[in-house]
């Protein structure tokens, strides 16, 4: 079939097989290109593995470490001529690398908040690695099933007022106007439990007490604080409430880690394009106005040079790492640069249909969400009939 992008709100609800793997190829090369990590980690899982920083982060520890990775996350296969999903096509992708590298690659595909899910990873790296030396908590999820069965949902809202911007509609390219009511106090208490640090703190303890963690064990988490002007819907709204949680998550999981002597640090990460990131209303306009300002100061980062920074000059240098008064490793820099910062406050409040593409990069925006779901690259021609069936080797729970 021929596979073209198919635009819906935020979600785009195709993926191009060839595209995906094209662009797992691009992010390997990459972090090859950087040489052998030695300090690495060798024995890696990665929790939320599918895409953006996850994705990023097994692939610098496969190819930028030699690491033999696991991979937990909860994507749809192709079903009766419909695509499957770009986390499931470059989770695919990343394997057959892996594999064709030398490097163990085990993939788990449900949902890793449930008991089951973390059972069966344990049993993996029981019965294949013996231990862990890393786990990096990347997940990001709208819902998640207690052990209650009561199912609770996240949502992305301001809270105390209602937050009042613009965004721009993905297919029709034109500005609209936003308000989003205040958010209501079960619903941020939701948001926390599905967002927030308690998962992370689950699965640290079930390792720890099936003896998987090995000594000077590391685990990361990721967040992200943004700046001033998109605060009052993200940092100060239910999404920043949760990622206020792993301040709290992490304190319990460095106590934790004590008996194997392990370290656990929340990363800061810069303002991208994620899946996840596309969904948050009003920054389409902000990282628009980001990527415009990053690029034309040569500063501009997609996910892999994230990680890839991440690892080589923080995590795996030997050097002191860059934390803020909280503990957090501050891989922001470059986006809170003072000019970086200017530019984006400047035009925040002066973008409109007719200066968009002048003072905006959404065009790179906007090719960076096509690119996320394997379209737009230069190394693929889309006018091929392809095959959208791509399987995978699975482990355990699905």
């Amino acid at each position: 079939m021929i596979i073209q992008p198919r635009i819906k709100g935020f979600l785009c609800t195709t993926a191009h097989p060839q595209g995906c793997a094209q662009d797992v190829e691009n992010q390997i090369s990459r972090v090859r290109a950087g040489g052998l990590i030695k300090a690495g980690p060798r024995r890696v899982l990665v929790i939320g593995s599918s895409g953006g920083y996850g994705l990023a982060s097994r692939i610098s520890a496969a190819f930028g470490c030699s690491a033999a990775t696991i991979g937990v996350f909860f994507e749809r296969p192709s079903k009766k001529g419909r695509t499957a999903s770009a986390g499931w096509y470059k989770s695919a992708a990343f394997t057959r690398a892996a594999h064709d590298a030398g490097l163990y690659a085990s993939n788990f595909n449900g949902d890793a908040f449930s008991t089951e899910m973390k059972l069966a990873v344990i049993d993996c790296i029981k019965r294949d690695l013996g231990q862990v030396d890393m786990v990096i908590y990347s997940l990001a999820a709208p819902a998640r099933t207690l052990s209650s069965g009561e199912t609770v949902r996240s949502v992305l809202k301001p809270i105390g007022e209602a937050f009042e911007g613009s965004t721009i509609d993905f297919n029709t390219q034109q500005l609209r106007s936003l308000r989003l009511e205040p958010a209501e106090p079960e619903e941020i208490a939701d948001t926390v439990k599905v967002m927030g640090g308690e998962d992370w703190e689950d699965w640290i303890k079930a390792l720890l007490e099936n003896d998987c963690l090995a000594e000077g064990c590391l685990t990361t988490n990721y967040t992200y604080l943004g700046s001033q002007v998109t605060w009052p819907i993200y940092y100060h709204g239910t999404i920043g409430k949760a990622k206020e949680d792993l301040d709290r998550a992490a304190a319990s999981v460095v106590s934790a880690l004590h008996r194997v002597a392990g370290k656990a640090h929340v990363v800061v990460m810069k303002g991208l394009l994620t899946q996840a990131a596309s969904a948050i209303p009003g920054m389409s306009v902000y990282l628009s106005l980001l990527f415009r300002a990053m690029k034309a100061a040569g500063t501009h980062e997609g996910c892999i040079e994230q990680t890839d920074r991440l690892f080589r000059t923080q995590l795996f240098s030997g050097e002191p790492l860059r934390e803020d008064k909280s503990g957090r490793i501050r891989m922001d820099d470059l986006e809170l640069d003072d000019a970086i910062q200017d530019y984006v406050r400047r035009y925040w409040h002066k973008v409109n249909q007719e200066n968009l593409s002048e003072l905006t990069d959404f065009e790179g925006y906007r090719q960076a969400f096509l690119q996320m779901h394997g379209f737009g690259l230069a190394q693929v021609d889309y006018a091929l009939d392809v095959e959208p069936d791509m399987p995978m080797p699975l482990e355990g729970v699905e």
